[in-house]
């Protein structure tokens, strides 16, 4: 008796099978430039010529592909000060060398209500930025301090990270930091690494492939239904059954050069 044995190998079309699209796109086109795209995070520059080197490692591999940098689109130096009624606020100690306006730094930058710290010594700033990021299949992304890049001079406290689903819950980011030593001031270079998105896919071993994507009026409607939400609800994420039931089945359409 002859027994032969074949394996069907999943293919693209395979739910759940294959690379995780995930879109991003800016919010706005306006000065889109000066926002470089993310970039997944790589160990190119290493050596790779000793066949036990760390940059060849397959687990070393495989976390940098889950990562994607999103890097400083200006030079900043921020000085924490307050105010004569004691009201907190920022100085950019750059002054007219500074290559961003301080109308337009003022549009991007400010510091939270104090009421809303999670610590009062430690004052918590933000800097709105314009990156979304999308997904037509549930996957979660994370923001976290860009960890695998080195800091000669360390910043003077941590960001804020974030977990949410990007298939359900799109928004534009933010870079937020909690300034545990006020004292010193906040220093960051245009094109230096800003933040990592951590994307987890469902298998956890399927690849990410980032693609950009266009603004389409679906994706209009669908970013105005969830926008503002946390001027009116605590927990926002108690909307998300609500908003999936209601965003369109396709949210990445990729962009076309």
């Amino acid at each position: 008796m002859h027994l032969t044995v074949t394996y069907d190998r999943p293919t693209d079309d395979t739910p759940g099978s294959g690379p995780v699209q995930v879109g991003w796109l800016l919010d706005t086109e306006k000065s889109s430039i000066v926002f470089d795209p993310p970039e997944r995070v790589r160990s190119a520059e290493m050596s790779k010529d000793h066949a036990k080197s760390a940059s060849r490692c397959p687990a070393v591999i495989q976390l940098e592909s889950r990562y994607f940098v999103v890097k400083c689109p200006f030079d900043l130096h921020l000085k924490f000060l307050r105010g004569k009624d004691g009201k907190p606020g920022l100085r950019n100690m750059l002054g007219e060398k500074s290559p961003i306006r301080p109308k337009k730094l003022n549009e991007h930058l400010h510091v939270t209500g104090e009421a809303e710290w999670r610590y009062k010594d430690r004052p918590t700033i933000q800097l709105s930025l314009p990156y979304l990021f999308i997904a037509d299949e549930p996957v979660y992304m994370s923001q976290v301090a860009p960890f695998m890049h080195y800091r000669a001079d360390p910043l003077p406290g941590t960001i804020f990270g974030g977990r949410f689903p990007v298939n359900v819950w799109p928004r534009p980011l933010m870079w937020a930091f909690e300034w545990h030593e006020p004292e010193k001031d906040i220093i960051l270079q245009r094109g230096e690494p800003l933040f990592y998105a951590l994307f987890e896919t469902e298998p956890q071993n399927r690849p990410v492939q980032l693609i950009e994507a266009e603004r389409t009026p679906e994706l209009d409607e669908y970013l105005n239904l969830i926008s503002g939400t946390v001027n009116y609800v605590n927990q926002t994420f108690s909307l998300f059954e609500a908003a999936e039931e209601r965003r369109p089945a396709t949210l990445i359409t990729p962009k076309k050069r």
